[in-house]
């Protein structure tokens, strides 16, 4: 394999493109016809068999519609009543009444029920020796009682019984001529008397076979195919003279299928003297018939063979005139590629400012185009690493001045809060304490996530210094569920909310003792934290309430353009503050978290911020 490789190697691009080029086009040409000409001829196939599957179905539903006719005039024939009374007479008729009978009720009877063509006999054989035989009708039962299906018609108890003649005369001692070697199908049914148990005589009710089976004789069937009846006792019946049973009989073809009682179609292929055939078969649970559409496949298989012959001729082709275009168009490709390469060696020995002569608008054309981009590009970042590079020294000496500025008002504080407690300024000291505290934790921004035990000293830190302004008019109640603590928060998202409640809150002059009590309390709710800020201050107008809720989350251009239609006084009041923690807690943790209002004019406003139940522990977010 070394070998090879190093012998592949060796060869010029020029050899190895016109010989992967080939292998490009064979293979998945080859590929591609294999497949093309087995979905031809699957779809061949399979459109044959559907095609010869539905002549089968059809067949079948003729069957059932003449079985159901049959049916349906043997029962119309066993239901009248003239015809009832007669065949159940218990004494002999005079001539007068047997005129009477045959002129009226059986010539009217006779009439209705051979008014179906396709009928070719009904007979009611009965052994009643009281009645008289009115051919081809009303008979008696002892013609029939040599057929071999006479005991099991009786057996079937009324029920329907099913036969297929070669003889299609019935009778045993009867002969009809040429109508004696029609095939037929004959109903067979059993009657009796009123009290249903003694036996009357045998309905028969017969169609011949050409008539029966409608596309099994037709000759406007395809000659490629014909459909053949198989009964119980094996006999075949089909058009014998069709061309498909040119060469070889009906019964030769069918010794080569496996006849099968399942439900449905099955479909099985065989070949006999040089001829592939296919056999579409469905069982008649009724009739105990089988029912098979023979194919000829030959002429499908031979218009498949041709059609592979011809996609093979093409293919060879197809790949010789590729294969002298590769050839060509490859030459020229190569000659810009090498131009190409000697222009990249120019810049390998550090030359950035090496023209690419290589134009034009196909590939190649477009790879000088985006090396010549690569080169400006490399020259840009050269400038800009040096720039970052100075740009980088700046911001150290910056970031050390601002460490230095920061101590150095810590330690200012620090020594005010120790002169006021010596001077005994303790309302002072505190303040300074707090301010101190605060400083601390907004110029201390390590992390955007904090816990919620430092948001709310932050708070804290904070209505104390306002409570200087405000003579100590601010209250702080704090109802924090103790597994809240370590709830992970945004920083700097509570003071907003605060903020607000003491500089719209203390607007009310009517509250108890002109002190504003402002409650801060936090409870888990399944699998959120649920942190409220409440104040008794002067509440929100319906009306603004309803605007200020519906800003929270509006689009930004939609925002600016409402809020640029505020007059100049009312835009402090246009809850920018609470618009940013909300978008802050959407981008953090999803749309289904935020901040929602709740207020009533003249008695109080709260904040319910909801967010995930996450838990801070030593700077690391847990699942609570």
């Amino acid at each position: 394999m070394t070998a090879v490789r190093e012998y592949i190697g060796s060869q010029p691009l020029q050899v190895k493109l016109i010989s992967s080029f080939v292998l490009i086009i064979i293979v998945p040409v080859l590929l591609f016809a294999w497949y093309t000409l087995r979905g031809v001829s699957d779809y061949s196939i399979r459109e044959l068999t559907k095609k010869n599957e539905s002549i089968l179905d059809i067949e079948r539903t003729n069957i059932q519609n003449n079985m159901e006719l049959m049916e349906w005039t043997g029962q119309i024939a066993l239901s009248n009543r003239e015809m009832n009374d007669y065949l159940q007479s218990q004494e002999d008729m005079d001539t007068s009444l047997l005129l009477e009978f045959k002129t009226k009720t059986f010539n009217m009877f006779q009439l209705f029920l051979f008014n179906n063509p396709r009928i070719t006999n009904i007979r009611l054989f009965t052994d009643n020796p009281y009645v008289h035989e009115f051919w081809p009708v009303v008979l008696d039962e002892a013609r029939i009682r040599g057929k071999s299906w006479y005991g099991t018609v009786q057996e079937q108890q009324g029920m329907v019984w099913w036969e297929v003649q070669k003889d299609g005369e019935l009778l045993s001692d009867t002969s009809m001529g040429a109508n004696g070697e029609t095939p037929m199908v004959s109903l067979l049914r059993e009657f009796k008397y009123p009290d249903d148990k003694t036996h009357n005589g045998i309905l028969e009710v017969s169609m011949e076979l050409k008539h029966f089976f409608t596309k099994t004789f037709s000759s406007v069937q395809d000659p490629g195919s014909r459909l053949l009846a198989v009964t119980r006792d094996g006999s075949v019946y089909t058009d014998s003279g069709a061309p498909i049973f040119q060469d070889k009989s009906a019964s030769a073809l069918l010794r080569h299928v496996q006849l099968s009682e399942a439900a449905g179609n099955r479909t099985s292929a065989f070949s006999e003297g040089g001829q592939s055939y296919l056999a579409i078969q469905t069982f008649i649970p009724e009739l105990d018939v089988h029912l098979v559409n023979l194919v000829n496949r030959s002429d499908t298989m031979a218009d498949i063979r041709k059609t592979r012959g011809n996609f093979v001729v093409m293919i060879i082709v197809l790949v010789a005139v590729l294969s002298l275009l590769s050839y060509f168009m490859q030459s020229i490709i190569l000659k810009r590629l090498r131009v190409l390469r000697d222009s990249m060696k120019k810049i390998r020995r550090g030359d950035f400012h090496v023209d690419v002569p290589v134009t034009g608008g196909d590939e190649v054309g477009e790879l000088g185009h985006h090396y010549r981009q690569l080169l400006r590009k490399i020259n840009e970042l050269i400038v800009d690493q040096v720039n970052r590079q100075a740009a980088s020294k700046e911001a150290e000496l910056r970031s050390l001045k601002n460490q230095i500025d920061s101590h150095f008002l810590y330690n200012t504080l620090e020594n005010l809060k120790m002169l006021a407690e010596i001077e005994g300024q303790y309302t002072i000291s505190d303040a300074l304490t707090s301010l101190g505290s605060m400083m601390r934790y907004n110029l201390q921004w390590t992390r955007s996530h904090v816990r919620l035990r430092d948001e709310i000293q932050h708070i804290q830190n904070y209505i104390a210094i306002m409570n200087i302004r405000y003579d100590g008019r601010l209250e702080l109640h704090l109802d924090i569920a103790s597994d809240c603590l370590d709830q992970e928060v945004l920083k700097m998202s509570l003071q907003p909310i605060v903020e607000n409640a003491v500089k719209h809150g203390m607007n009310r002059s009517d509250a108890p003792g002109g002190k504003l009590a402002i409650t801060l309390s936090a409870r888990i709710r399944y699998e959120t934290c649920v942190i409220e800020v409440t104040d008794n201050g002067a509440g929100i107008p319906e009306e603004r309430l309803r605007m200020l809720s519906g800003m929270l989350r509006m689009e930004e251009a939609d925002y600016q353009e409402l809020r640029s239609r505020m007059e100049t006084g009312r835009r402090e009041g246009s809850g920018i503050g609470l618009r940013n923690v909300d978008h802050r807690l959407e981008m953090s943790y999803g749309r289904e978290y935020g901040i929602r209002l709740e207020s009533v004019e003249g008695s109080f406003t709260r904040v319910v911020m909801t967010l995930p139940h996450l838990i801070l522990t030593g700077g690391e977010r847990q699942d609570a």
